[in-house]
């Protein structure tokens, strides 16, 4: 996901977002924990960076709002 389209999207919908991508990395870390192999391996790094470049993106505005 771009910069640019985090910093498109609303509030609730971040939020939204976020819980998603969360719960969709519960689930490859689940599945690395069984034993089992992922079917992308690299979607778990894709998804940690994801929820980061959101989080840094709600930083920034709070910081912007102060």
């Amino acid at each position: 996901m771009k910069p640019k389209d985090i910093r498109n999207m609303g509030k609730i919908e971040r939020d939204e977002k976020i819980v998603e991508l969360r719960r969709e990395l519960m689930k490859q870390n689940a599945q690395v924990a069984a034993g089992t192999t992922p079917k992308s391996p690299g979607q778990i790094r894709t998804l940690k960076r994801t929820i980061a470049k959101i989080l840094t993106e709600k930083q920034k505005e709070v910081r912007t709002q102060a």
